[in-house]
């Protein structure tokens, strides 16, 4: 059952789509949770609240949970209207290209200079994040990101990153506060450096696991728990996911399922997935931190939707998460190479050419 913690955390969440996942969990735990996000976002989540449904083992149909009926708060704002005193843990849940627009690049820079401990659950490692990895310089990798220059105030040990696993859509003809699980799997943390921090984590994450949902008939377990390591490596577990699945998504005809990106060509897809992993271990991580290819491709029989990567470029978007681009200049930097790689690159790259290239909608 839901139960008020000893001692609740407030928690800002850059993005009401993604973000509102987490929220919902934090709420079912009894923390409160705000998201930051568009007017119109705003006003419908303040009205409404937000409503996330979870597919559960054995249950034919989703589990809706309402944020109103949870013990913890869920609300929206925008960031001119954040007051960062109020927060004891920033979650960065929005798209990478997204962080240097008017508002929202003021309110990230505040939390740099404030030195919240902030935690992202984005594909995209931010740039802090790199300088905690073993041999990787944030000056090396600024090219891959749509603006370098938001990350710059941010000081490493205030930053860790979250494995965004769990995979999730608003429905198309759902109102926007609406959020559908489709794999529910966990968001896998890295530590902070600093115990403190580290220890706000594991509280989160110990709440979440101990919250049962009554539906009104019975009372369940719900899926997506936050898991807490000690290795950094370990949200770096979705590399290989993302490169052998999401991003070949994309393909020069248009795009494509993940499930078939990954089962049309098993052994390319394997031969990619492995590269990746092989990457990681080369930085440092070690097996235990990483996922077995068969799992991962057995999880993606049920991902009949194509990337949101995929989606965002060919509904024209001139910038997305470059997580391929990323792991190939690391991958250069540390003598490793692949075809293959070179080759998702190449794609994404074309077709973000071409969207740039489309005349500005009057």
């Amino acid at each position: 059952m839901q139960v008020k913690p000893a001692h609740p955390y407030k928690v800002l969440i850059f993005g009401a789509s993604y973000g509102s996942l987490l929220a919902t969990k934090l709420a079912l735990a009894g923390h409160d949770a705000t998201l930051v996000c568009l007017p119109n976002e705003v006003e419908l989540i303040n009205r409404e609240g937000t409503k996330v449904r979870f597919p559960i083992k054995g249950r034919h149909d989703l589990v809706e949970v309402d944020s109103r009926g949870l013990v913890g708060k869920v609300s929206a704002t925008i960031p001119n209207n954040v007051n960062l005193a109020n927060y004891d843990l920033v979650v960065l849940a929005m798209q990478e290209p997204q962080y240097g627009a008017a508002g929202v690049r003021e309110l990230l820079h505040a939390v740099a200079l404030a030195k919240l401990p902030t935690m992202s659950i984005m594909n995209m490692p931010p740039l802090p994040y790199l300088a905690r990895i073993p041999g990787l310089s944030m000056a090396d990798y600024r090219n891959c990101y749509t603006d370098p220059s938001v990350w710059d105030d941010f000081d490493p040990k205030m930053m860790t990153l979250c494995s965004p696993d769990a995979q999730a859509f608003r429905p198309a003809d759902e109102p926007i506060n609406v959020l559908q699980v489709r794999l529910p799997t966990n968001f896998k943390a890295a530590r902070f450096e600093a115990e403190e921090h580290t220890q706000m984590l594991r509280n989160l994450a110990a709440d979440i696991e101990a919250v049962r949902f009554d539906t009104g008939t019975e009372v369940i377990e719900l899926p997506v728990k936050l898991k807490v390591f000690d290795s950094v490596f370990v949200p770096l577990a979705k590399w290989s996911m993302l490169l052998a699945g999401n991003y070949r998504c994309i393909t020069p005809a248009g795009m494509r399922p993940i499930k078939e990106a990954i089962h049309d060509d098993i052994k390319l897809s394997n031969n990619i997935y492995d590269w990746a992993r092989q990457l990681c271990q080369s930085l440092g991580a070690s097996a235990e931190n990483l996922v077995p290819f068969e799992k991962y491709a057995a999880a993606a029989q049920s991902l009949g939707s194509p990337s949101s990567a995929a989606r965002a470029l060919f509904a024209g978007a001139k910038n997305i998460e470059r997580v391929d681009l990323l792991m190939q200049t690391v991958a250069a930097k540390q003598g490793i190479h692949s075809d293959a790689v070179d080759q998702i690159v190449d794609l994404v790259n074309q077709q973000i050419e071409k969207n740039r290239a489309l005349p500005k909608a009057a």
